[in-house]
């Protein structure tokens, strides 16, 4: 390990960085926006002019040198210095005791880019984590894909990625595991309820379209729009299927909520503002009181009858939506209380391409509802029946959501409110 001024030089930097640039949103589960400081921070490679309020003294950066020094003395495998550089800035935002507070490396980084995108080299599924036992959750499996080709179900949980154990790991992380080159094999140990032992699934990689919108009609009348996440592409795929199922005359539209993390607070404020009435969408209060609204002008607010599906699976944006449909009253919510994640990141974007995470503030529904760990009840509570969605193919949340529509459609006579 040589060259070590220089190394903790940057360190310093980094440090420092964290500490100086602010930048764009991130909320729930992958909702968020970058923003790139212009102004490059100038620090010196020591830390002679450090403010005695940070972290990066003096007597820090010499005990770092001296454990930098033990590791090369006495532990048994090699490091590289980038390594221990990275496991420091990750160390020092995970000190916070925040799960959803995380330091990115330039690599890290562009991989959660690339996932906006909508394709990528992977198993096909979308990934979660569950809160009661703090491992990654399949919340979706997308058609066509190598994930459903092996037989794996939405609910399964990831015990081991590889033979590496997963448990308490950052979203992040298991999806980069989980992901890889075209044609290679992932090996995925499964829990599954109602099975006595693992399953050990062994899943080939390979180009991945990810669709977020899935649409239908479910008869002449109910329009079906499946919403998997809110990423960039999301947006136009809504308002396609939603143009599709007005141009066949749909009367009443089935919002499928189920499983979804979360995404792009511009995506779901927009997707928001074709179905709100005149108002708020959300707001957001940071430690300092600051205040910051989403409204919509209500051009667009829908005239058909709306039922929403959600469940434990209902993250961050989409509980935004949810709530906001509850608010306002425009629609009723059918399923299980969603997830319950009630709080911002925020994604700084550091100038050697790398960024922090950091929680900044919690949003609140239009009424002003804090919904951080407790989540949003649906108007009609039904728990998702698997055995016979998986045995009979028979999905019981729909089958209420349908008759409660056809309920909503004949009051209204058949036509639009």
């Amino acid at each position: 390990m040589k060259n070590r001024k220089s190394f903790w030089g940057g360190v310093l930097t980094g440090i420092l960085a964290v500490a100086l640039l602010a930048g764009g949103v991130y909320l729930g589960n992958s909702v968020w926006l970058f923003y790139s400081r212009t102004q490059n921070v100038a620090v010196q490679e020591s830390a002679e002019g450090v403010s005695e309020n940070t972290v990066a003294t003096q007597n820090t950066l010499n005990k770092l040198d001296v454990i930098e020094e033990t590791i090369e003395k006495y532990y048994l495998e090699s490091v590289d210095e980038q390594t221990l550089e990275d496991g420091i800035y990750k160390g020092l935002v995970e000190a916070l005791g925040d799960p959803y507070s995380t330091y990115y490396a330039p690599d890290e980084l562009a991989k959660i880019q690339e996932k906006t995108e909508g394709i990528y080299y992977g198993i096909g599924a979308y990934i979660g984590i569950d809160t009661d036992t703090s491992l990654p959750r399949l919340s979706g499996i997308i058609d066509g894909t190598p994930a459903q080709e092996s037989g794996l179900r939405a609910g399964d949980l990831i015990y081991q990625v590889d033979g590496t154990d997963v448990q308490g790991m950052e979203l992040e992380e298991v999806t980069s595991l989980v992901k890889g080159e075209e044609g290679t094999t992932v090996h995925l140990t499964i829990i599954r309820e109602g099975e006595s032992d693992y399953l050990e699934m062994d899943v080939v990689r390979r180009q991945v379209e990810s669709p977020t919108v899935n649409q239908e009609m479910l008869d002449d009348r109910i329009g079906y729009i499946q919403i998997t996440e809110f990423d960039t592409v999301t947006l136009d795929q809504f308002t396609e299927a939603l143009a599709v199922c007005r141009g066949k005359g749909m009367k009443g539209l089935i919002l499928d909520l189920r499983g979804n993390p979360g995404g792009n607070l511009s995506t779901v404020c927009d997707i928001a503002r074709q179905l709100l009435p005149e108002g708020l969408i959300v707001y957001t209060e940071d430690k300092n009181g600051k205040r910051t609204e989403y409204s919509c002008d209500g051009k667009h607010e829908i005239t058909e009858e709306l039922v929403v599906l959600v469940d434990s699976g209902s993250a961050s944006a989409s509980e935004i939506l949810a709530g906001a449909v509850k608010d306002y009253g425009i629609g009723t919510l059918v399923g299980t209380t969603t997830y319950g994640k009630g709080i911002v990141q925020r994604i700084i974007s550091l100038t050697d391409g790398s960024a922090v995470k950091l929680t900044v503030s919690h949003y609140y529904t239009p009424n002003g509802n804090n919904i951080h760990q407790v989540g949003i009840e649906p108007d009609i509570e039904i728990p998702f029946d698997g055995d016979a969605y998986y045995n009979n193919g028979v999905d019981n949340q729909l089958e209420k959501a349908v008759e409660l529509m056809n309920e909503k459609l004949g009051a209204a006579g058949g036509t639009d409110r």
